[in-house]
């Protein structure tokens, strides 16, 4: 059986990197595309697959975006890192510079970062500094420093990142044979929006693969693409996605209307919903990648859209591992019994 190479071996010819830049792979991409018949039937489409991108190295969608950019940075001889995130970003540019043996400096929210991805950062070795204040207050700086200082901005605004992250809309396109009538995905910093978008029109381009209108989801609690403006205090239970002050927000604007799609914000009630149907389907994903489902789900039950003969994909970007506490602290503690089977069968009523 051939094994999956990563991104760049895979998909090289269509991403704009220098050839003679070494690859810095984790062996990223090439996540499954999995049916979800169960929400397929609720939702009235012919089928709908969850494009399930927790299954990254790091455990998000940012490793096909960090391979691209890490491995440019490193041809020009970048020696170190810099992002700014509300936590994917910074487990994924920690781990692909660890990779590559450089170091990783990483600004997150204070006090605003799940566990599980700060975690990740510390485990891969990147210096880890909280800032007073929003992701976006972290963005403006590293941007500042990176100008200032011989560090290699590695955030969305990085266009090799976009390069990356189409790839995921080639891999839909060959797994389904074309592209799907709907792709919903949440929208945070609204780079990967951006970048499926690119993906799809470029294989399309070049293999008639169709096009998909895209369905993009924020959290209502930190919706400036949808309010029409910035969100000085973004609020949601989705850390991946609050974020007031998107850095691709007017690409991520022309590619739903270029595809016939929109944006849409829906609550953290409808998000959490649908991160415990997407369980349901056997697929633990953090509350972030529930956006797309929760989102379509809403406009279906508001009649706003039909999805009868229609194939959809929802891309959910992180695993559930990336924020435990969002369960743990849900749900009361697992009962307790004495090890006995006397106790066992008075629990199950045998």
């Amino acid at each position: 059986m051939e094994s999956w190479p990563g991104v760049i071996e895979r998909y090289g010819a269509l991403i704009d990197l220098p050839p003679e830049a070494p690859p810095i792979t984790l062996l990223e991409g090439g996540t499954p595309l999995v049916p979800a018949p169960r929400l397929a039937a609720e939702l009235g489409a012919d089928a709908l697959y969850v494009k399930f991108e927790g299954l990254n190295p790091s455990g998000s969608f940012k490793d096909r975006g960090m391979t691209v950019a890490v491995s440019e940075a490193l041809h020009r001889g970048a020696r170190a890192i810099v992002c700014a995130s509300t936590g994917n970003t910074a487990a994924s540019a920690a781990a692909y510079a660890a990779r590559a043996g450089v170091s990783c400096l990483v600004l997150v929210p204070q006090g605003k970062v799940a566990a599980g991805k700060l975690a990740g950062a510390i485990a891969y070795g990147a210096q880890v500094v909280q800032v007073e204040g929003s992701f976006d207050d972290a963005l403006r700086l590293v941007r500042e420093v990176s100008q200032r200082a011989p560090l290699a901005l590695v955030n969305s605004i990085n266009p090799y990142r976009l390069e990356g992250q189409k790839t995921a809309a080639f891999e839909i396109c060959d797994a389904l044979g074309r592209a799907p009538d709907w792709l919903a995905l949440p929208v945070g910093n609204a780079g990967n929006i951006t970048a499926y978008w690119m993906g799809f029109r470029l294989y399309h381009d070049q293999r008639r693969t169709g096009l998909p209108r895209l369905l993009g989801v924020q959290a209502a609690g930190a919706a400036p693409l949808v309010l029409g403006h910035a969100v000085d205090h973004p609020e949601t239970v989705a850390t991946a996605i609050r974020i007031g002050r998107p850095a691709r927000g007017e690409q991520a604007l022309e590619a739903a209307e270029e595809s016939d799609g929109c944006i849409i914000s829906v609550p953290d009630e409808a998000i959490l919903a649908a991160q415990r149907d997407l369980a349901g389907e056997g697929l633990w994903v953090e509350p972030a990648s529930a956006a797309g489902l929760a989102g379509m789900r809403a406009q279906v039950q508001a009649g706003r859209l039909s999805l009868r003969g229609k194939s959809v994909v929802c891309v959910c970007t992180g695993h559930g591992l990336k924020d435990p506490d969002i369960i743990t602290s849900s749900f009361p503690a697992p009962r307790l019994i004495p090890p006995t089977m006397a106790a066992l069968r008075d629990l199950l009523g045998l």
